[in-house]
């Protein structure tokens, strides 16, 4: 499926109605350059599942965890990892298998590593559509 998105906004409430829609286990992998909307897509994801807490990018950390929701939210930016096997030391599979919902940012860069059955989610620019305009391929894997 593609959606092409105009504003922030609405890159936001596609997160929203993805995170509303979330089940137990669900596994999404984010894509996408920097400054493309990641952090905005992933703010409204998590609004879908109804966590309060401020969401914040956890490029430093790894992953950030938000357990006050409908459901547990992992979220992951895998962007400084330099090796997959870093991943183990964080309890990556506990996460993955869990029952709560893991976002992945950069999932690309851990394929090795990810489940089979996943959701990838890739975010485009094309500046000759609008400086907001953003392409959105959503695959199910």
């Amino acid at each position: 499926m593609v959606i092409e998105t105009n504003s922030a906004e609405e890159t936001f409430e596609l997160g929203v109605s993805m995170g509303k829609a979330a089940v137990p286990g669900q596994v999404l992998t984010l894509v996408g350059d920097l400054g493309v909307g990641k952090t905005v897509f992933t703010k409204g994801l998590a609004k879908g599942l109804e966590i309060k807490e401020p969401i914040s990018s956890p490029t430093f950390t790894i992953v950030q965890i938000y357990e006050e929701g409908r459901l547990p939210f992992y979220h992951f930016d895998v962007y400084r990892i330099s090796d997959v096997d870093e991943m183990d030391e964080i309890g990556f599979e506990d996460y993955v298998y869990g029952e709560g919902v893991s976002l992945i940012e950069w999932g690309n860069l851990i394929e090795e590593i990810l489940p089979n059955k996943r959701t990838e989610i890739v975010i485009e620019k094309n500046l000759e559509k609008g400086f907001d305009f953003r392409k959105i391929r959503i695959e199910e894997l």
